[in-house]
């Protein structure tokens, strides 16, 4: 269901480049808190997943090297992608996130149990500012700073990226301070985060789609719908068919 055409890497070895990155943040180890917590769940586990082994290390990026969509979430799930070893995967998160991007066409499935099924990414690629799963979903900002050069690096490598979803307000603003260190904006204040919010940050830039985190506190409670997020995700198809079509002008 809905296909989509992949768009060429500019450089034939930004994907080879991504793989060697998403090895090294595996193997990372710099926050001691965030490190000794996804260590932590993989020991106690949940009682419905006692029977598997935790992946309880730093969850790498995931999709399509291509990608025009690029989407920020905010950290690993306890019991999903901290378990899986890939991003949204194995969670009601996850189950919200990808039947949206399956209805507007980024993947190939609607859902998503664990890491080597048969999900497929087109035209998209899901990353997060933290890697580790931390504490009540709240990492240090100091967790958050030392995270960053790995989302630095990915947005280098990503270089068809023409629309950024952030999901929740860290996605957004990691986002930007992004931007704002490489002197591309001089203030993130302008860009206050809302549901459906749109911003172009900065002349060639992406353009910026802001939406709730498909958390199960926001989807439980209805600030979230499935909906809410499917309108999210056919906007930036749209935007990122339209950027196509500009770029062959």
């Amino acid at each position: 269901m809905n296909k989509q055409r992949s768009v060429t890497p500019r450089n034939a070895s930004e994907s080879s480049n991504l793989k060697i990155l998403n090895e090294t943040i595996i193997q990372c180890f710099r926050c001691p808190r965030l490190v000794a917590y996804r260590e932590e769940i993989g020991r106690i586990r949940r009682r419905a997943y006692l029977d598997q082994e935790y992946w309880s290390r730093p969850v790498p990026g995931f999709g399509d090297p291509a990608a025009r969509l690029l989407i920020i979430g905010l950290a690993p799930g306890a019991h999903g992608a901290n378990r899986t070893g890939r991003m949204f995967t194995g969670d009601r998160s996850g189950e919200f996130l990808y039947r949206a991007l399956w209805e507007a066409g980024f993947a190939n499935q609607p859902n998503s149990e664990y890491a080597n099924d048969d999900l497929r990414l087109t035209d998209a690629y899901i990353t997060a500012p933290v890697k580790c799963v931390p504490p009540d979903n709240k990492p240090a900002r100091e967790e958050i700073l030392n995270c960053r050069p790995y989302l630095v690096r990915e947005l280098e490598l990503l270089t068809n990226v023409t629309c950024v979803v952030t999901l929740g307000g860290i996605g957004l603003n990691a986002y930007l301070s992004v931007l704002q260190d490489a002197s591309l904006i001089s203030s993130r204040a302008r860009f206050r985060f809302a549901h459906g919010a749109r911003f172009q940050t900065h002349p060639g830039g992406p353009m910026v789609l802001a939406s709730y985190h498909p958390s199960q506190q926001n989807t439980s409670t209805g600030r979230l719908t499935a909906e809410m997020l499917r309108e999210i995700f056919l906007e930036a198809r749209g935007l990122v068919r339209r950027a196509g079509a500009e770029t062959k002008e």
